[in-house]
């Protein structure tokens, strides 16, 4: 584990907070959507609640395919960034763009024209089943623009302008919440909406932040795509992109799709289940917002020194990185235990609900631990130098041939409690530490991604 490179730590920590914190602070105002969603519904019925919550599904796993574009773009334009050569850093914002678009084209249509057939993906039950296709028919608008506003955020981030990404994004959360409020409970003279209120106020709050990104970005020291080349990228680039981004969308979709195959097995165990998993849920994206924001930072950090060719440097500071993740897993763990009282008093469940939700959230603190580590150290280091193909691998194993038949059998052939049945689906990222740690040691994720292209 050792490099013959010392680091600098106070310059470190200085840029690891500089980017983890906005990024951090983003992740946790996404997450508070979700979170004031289900508090709101909550407040009015489980069945609102539960139905958005298994309604939203659909937007989970359009972002695997837009995460694993925009995060093949921010693992070259890291690197094409510490490097300095902004030409290709241009191509890579049209690319990202070309095909996030695309695909959220496909995701809109799906909600506006199918969503009752969407939703009897995650239940059987006919009133959660109506519930959530009103929901998705409004929110299939916000789909579409956050598939282009996330490539403009994305290119913000990695062109150092972290920041004032962060504060349009956070602003974009705030608004969601305050229309949240307006419509779900008809404050202000607005309709009584309750889910539809949710999807209104989202779509909404989408178009504002994307309406913040290009304002900014028309900025003259902020990177815009040029739309006449939307469709003109080196060849070259457009091989790099596709051998970052497939394995990317490969173990992208494995996670999307197992997390939702996870929350569909639950959702079809009962009302009860389905509810305590949902308010489960928002707590664990909750607490995640500190891993996934330095693990931002790690890919960044990482592939800024690779690109620039300083590789002892990108060593050293991928082994750091690696050892605060497990710092931020066991502070992970105790925070989760220490707001379960506060959790399982704070919304209207029933009685069993609130029984399933308790030792729910018991078995997502030790779960804490390894999502931290994996998030951190394969989303982060690893893919920042260019390892993306592992993510893919451990997924299939660890998810598709250990997690996910364990519960599809504990829940409709041996007939398991929810709660057995809930341990089963967090068994894929504690089960995966020791692998990911003997991948990292390897240090194939230790290389220079960039080349040189001919002016376009």
């Amino acid at each position: 584990m050792s490099t013959g490179y010392v680091i600098d730590k106070n310059k470190f920590n200085k840029e690891l907070i500089q980017i983890a914190l906005p990024t951090g602070l983003q992740s946790l105002m996404l997450a508070s959507v979700a979170a004031a969603d289900a508090l709101m519904l909550g407040r009015i019925a489980q069945n609102e609640m539960t139905a958005v919550s298994l309604a939203t599904q659909v937007q989970f796993v359009q972002n695997m395919f837009i995460a694993s574009i925009i995060a093949a773009g921010a693992i070259l334009g890291a690197q094409y960034w510490g490097k300095g050569d902004k030409n290709t850093l241009g191509n890579i914002f049209n690319l990202i763009l070309k095909w996030s678009v695309g695909l959220s084209m496909i995701f809109f249509l799906a909600c506006e024209f199918a969503p009752e057939m969407l939703m009897r993906i995650f239940t059987g039950d006919a009133e959660l089943i109506a519930i959530g296709s009103s929901y998705l028919r409004i929110a299939g608008w916000s789909y579409l623009l956050s598939g282009i506003s996330q490539c403009y955020l994305t290119m913000m981030k990695v062109t150092d302008h972290v920041k004032p990404g962060a504060v349009i994004s956070s602003a974009a959360v705030l608004m969601n919440i305050c229309f949240n409020a307006v419509f779900i409970f008809g404050l202000l003279g607005a309709p009584k909406m309750q889910a539809r209120g949710a999807a209104l106020a989202t779509t909404i709050s989408r178009a504002l932040e994307l309406l913040f990104c290009i304002v900014l970005s028309s900025k003259p020291d902020y990177l815009k795509p040029v739309l006449s080349k939307l469709f003109i990228q080196p060849k070259e680039l457009k091989k790099d992109f596709a051998r970052q981004c497939l394995p990317l969308l490969g173990g992208g979709l494995c996670w999307g799709v197992g997390f939702t195959s996870y929350t569909a097995i639950i959702g079809h165990m009962g009302a009860d289940a389905a509810a305590a998993n949902s308010v489960s849920a928002v707590v664990r994206d909750l607490i995640c917002c500190l891993c996934n924001g330095i693990a931002t930072a790690a890919g960044i950090m990482v592939g800024n020194e690779l690109g620039a060719g300083r590789l002892e440097k990108g060593k050293a500071y991928g082994i750091r990185l690696k050892n605060i993740s497990f710092v931020i897993g066991f502070a992970s763990t105790l925070m989760v235990l220490a707001v379960t009282p506060l959790v399982v008093n704070m919304v209207i469940l029933t009685e069993k609900a609130h029984g399933y939700l308790t030792w729910m959230m018991v078995i997502m603190a030790f779960y804490m631990i390894g999502r931290c580590v994996n998030t951190v150290t394969i989303n982060g280091v690893l893919d920042g130098g260019g390892d993306t193909l592992f993510d893919f691998y451990s997924l299939i194993v660890a998810m598709w041939c250990v997690a996910i038949p364990l519960a599809l059998l504990g829940a409709f052939v041996f007939h398991w409690s929810p709660l057995a049945v809930y341990a089963c689906t967090c068994l894929d990222e504690v089960g995966k530490i020791p692998w990911v740690i003997v991948r990292f040691k390897k240090y194939k994720w230790v290389k220079d991604l960039t080349r040189s292209y001919d002016e376009q």
